[in-house]
């Protein structure tokens, strides 16, 4: 069975997905940003990070599409930040879908000394 263009894709977007939120800072950003949405200022007077670098992480976040950005109507140098909600939802579905436990088949290796692998169970029943 050969897994479809479209399944390696999937693949390559949550790799891409889970290699960003391995950062221990982007995930306390993410977590906050959980909580709704929230400024610059906000985000770093609750981890204690500076501007600069908290900006940076959230431009990664933006990148790969978790994070969405909102300038201020009345004055747009204040710029606030919350959760793309689709992208989420995709993620989690994505994410639920390729470690969901029932994804685990009976298999057994097709080289190697396994290969002619009978299990115990078919030799004692077909023996009686």
């Amino acid at each position: 069975m050969t897994p479809s263009t479209s399944s390696f894709a999937s693949i390559e977007t949550l790799a891409r997905q889970l290699k960003v939120l391995a950062e221990p800072n982007r995930l306390r950003i993410f977590n906050l940003l959980m909580e709704g949405v929230q400024c610059n200022c906000e985000l770093g007077d609750a981890l204690a990070m500076a501007p600069n670098l908290i900006s940076h992480h959230l431009r990664i976040l933006r990148e790969i599409g978790l994070v969405d950005i909102e300038r201020d109507a009345v004055d747009a140098r204040w710029v606030y930040y919350s959760i793309n909600q689709p992208a989420l939802a995709t993620l989690a579905q994505t994410f639920g879908a390729f470690f969901d436990p029932q994804r685990i088949q009976s298999r057994h290796p097709a080289c190697g000394p396994q290969r002619a692998y009978v299990p115990v169970n078919d030799i004692v029943t077909s023996g009686a």
